[in-house]
């Protein structure tokens, strides 16, 4: 009888045939090698915090936890070799023993190292280089979709390394990856808000460019810019600042628009009592500019999510905007979530998101690979799963009419028109070179058949 698989937040659930939990890189191949026993589509998955259903079979998942072993932390070479299993957040605590730490320290540390390296991720106040995780790996090895060996690294095959980095796994079952790292540091976070009616392009330019990292939080119609810069002193209240932070997005601002979304039956007051959550939200901010921000070690930024109760989990979207349409498409937004609420009577309960990242071509897939993107991310901790998808699918439409690149596993309801004119030429290299590399489609799944360019979907058929 197939096992229930589902995803972090509870609006996936796939129900593969065969669900299996390799101890080697001997397990991994003999799977590959047995399709009677281990159907198609063959998908490793991690911790399943994907909200799109890149990871899901109804053939043979392949869960990596059990291969989640540091092999080696080189600091003169400054290199962390690890299994592919190992979530982040894990592989972070045995750099912090050594005094260091990822060069992008991104927010979800249940994302293991093998979703790392050939996955879409994000973070924008580590984003001094590049704000995406696998632009940092150096070398990969794989099972493929046949169940041999295979190999790339920045020194003997870029080429090959740059499609890696966006193969989603399609090219088989990551086994082995090692990362740059550097030194720990401490890092100043400070808060500026701005009424988003107010703010010009000049200024929105001036801070991405003068900012190691920025993220906005957009409350209402205020923007909140939260800025990244290194400090040397470790603030003796750095551990207790990054555990409140910890708090608020582990349990208190997810829990508290469940709790609305649970309790709270009548529109309009629960509206009235949703404006409140973000009068709140804006004075936490304004709070934090008045006490000149907060210093924690960077890799306090990357939060533990294996525990956080149902009642707590939030979900979200993410498309990105070349950075000089960006303030135009906020405002945009902002009208077009309005409208959104007036029609439908929904509206997110959780600030809405954005992330400036560089421009960065070290994956096929880079959503920053022409240059500079700033990000609209809906954030939402739903209850009514219907209307959060509901608006999923608005906001998509939004984001596609607007020249928008989403994620292929954190953009829900994303389809082949939205990646084929987001990706442009680079989809179809990614297609084809994925037909080529799997031609049986051992690998290939419904999600991503239905998203990959016609000729390298029938190839596969």
């Amino acid at each position: 009888m197939p096992t229930a698989v589902v995803n972090y937040d509870g609006s996936i659930t796939a129900s593969p045939a065969q669900l299996v939990f390799p101890e080697s890189v001997a397990d991994i191949q003999a799977i590959l090698r047995d399709p009677a026993r281990y159907p198609s589509p063959v998908r490793a998955v991690g911790s399943y915090h994907s909200l799109t259903p890149c990871a899901s079979s109804d053939g043979t998942m392949i869960n990596m936890a059990r291969m989640n072993r540091v092999l080696n932390i080189d600091a003169a070479a400054g290199t962390i070799t690890a299994q592919a299993g190992i979530q982040f957040i894990n592989a972070s605590r045995e750099l912090r023993k050594h005094d260091l730490q990822f060069m992008t320290n991104i927010e979800i540390g249940n994302m293991t190292l093998g979703s790392a390296a050939c996955c879409h991720t994000k973070d924008a106040l580590d984003g001094i280089e590049f704000g995406q995780v696998n632009s940092y790996l150096t070398s990969v090895k794989w099972v493929t979709p046949t169940g041999d060996l295979a190999e790339a690294s920045e020194e003997t095959s870029p080429g090959l390394l740059r499609m890696l980095r966006g193969s989603y796994g399609l090219a088989g079952v990551v086994y082995e990856v090692t990362f740059r790292i550097k030194p720990i540091e401490a890092i100043h976070l400070t808060y500026l808000p701005r009424p988003v009616d107010e703010l010009t392009q000049e200024e929105v330019d001036q801070l991405m460019d003068t900012s190691e990292g920025l993220i906005c939080w957009t409350v209402g119609r205020t923007a909140v810019f939260q800025q990244r810069t290194r400090v040397e002193d470790r603030n003796i209240f750095g551990g207790l600042l990054a555990a409140f932070r910890r708090r608020l997005w582990n349990h208190s601002g997810a829990y508290a628009g469940h709790l609305l979304e649970s309790f709270v039956h009548n529109p309009e007051a629960r509206d009235n009592l949703q404006q409140g959550l973000f009068q709140l939200d804006e004075f936490m901010y304004g709070t934090l500019r008045l006490f000149g921000g907060i210093t924690i070690l960077a890799p306090d930024k990357t939060i533990d999510y294996s525990k956080t109760k149902t009642s707590a989990k939030y979900a979200f979207t993410f498309w990105a905007f070349p950075r000089a349409r960006w303030l135009s498409v906020l405002r945009d937004y902002l009208d077009f979530a309005d409208q959104h609420h007036k029609v439908t009577g929904f509206r997110c309960n959780m600030p809405l998101g954005a992330y400036h990242i560089r421009r960065d071509t070290h994956s096929v897939l880079s959503y920053s690979h022409d240059e500079e993107i700033f990000s609209i991310d809906p954030i939402h901790a739903p209850v009514d799963l219907p209307a959060w998808q509901n608006f999923l699918r608005a906001f998509n439409e939004f984001s596609f009419q607007r020249g928008g690149i989403p994620l292929l596993n954190q953009s829900p309801f994303v389809e082949r028109r939205h990646v084929e004119a987001a990706y442009g030429q680079r989809w179809h290299e990614l297609s084809d070179w994925v037909a080529q590399q799997d031609p049986t489609g051992r690998m290939l799944n419904p999600y991503f058949a239905a998203l990959l360019s016609k000729s390298a979907a029938q190839a596969q058929s």
